[in-house]
């Protein structure tokens, strides 16, 4: 299959606890409960926005047509949305970059690591990317920590860069279909 094979209908990947997946209108509750926290955005690089503190708002219009993911992370038991992964800013089909956020409530327990990697062994097997790349807040030890379990490789530190909008330091992680 290819990148272009999911412009219309995206996956649903399971994993042991988790069911990643897109999200519809019947997870605004639980999507209220953790997007507009704060905290979820300490190294996120930007504040909440309009519709992370208003998850309705997500669903509002039609989405369009695109080879990227933006997809939740479901709990098996209940189907409650957790968290959100993307896999964004495709280049030639080749390489897109890869982001994860959790709610508070459940960071520290292995989703994170479960998750990427499930949405990593996904992309390299199912479509043509042959590389993901992320990038880390130099104080962010938990998501560095996440992304080396995963097989991820630090790469290279960016000093005083820009990271969506915040000027800090950051780490670039990458991973190869062939690592």
């Amino acid at each position: 299959m290819a990148l272009a094979d999911y412009i219309f209908k995206k996956p649903v990947i399971d994993t042991e606890r988790l069911t990643i997946r897109p999200m519809c209108v019947g997870d605004v509750p639980a999507l209220k409960e953790w997007l507009p926290d704060p905290s979820v955005y300490t190294y996120w690089g930007k504040e909440p926005s309009k519709s992370e503190k208003n998850p309705e708002m997500l669903f509002a219009n039609e989405q369009k047509p695109t080879k990227s993911f933006h997809l939740g992370i479901a709990l098996k038991d209940g189907d409650k949305v957790v968290g959100d992964i993307y896999v964004y800013l495709i280049e030639n089909d080749r390489m897109a970059s890869i982001a994860i956020r959790l709610a508070p409530s459940c960071q520290k327990k292995g989703y994170g690591t479960e998750a990427l990697s499930a949405m990593t062994a996904f992309c390299f097997e199912n479509t043509e990317l042959q590389r993901l790349w992320t990038e880390v807040d130099v104080r962010n030890i938990p998501s560095q920590r996440m992304l080396e379990k995963c097989g991820y490789t630090r790469e290279g530190l960016i000093r005083q860069g820009k990271m969506v909008n915040a000027w800090c330091d950051y780490y670039i992680y990458g991973k190869l279909a062939t690592d």
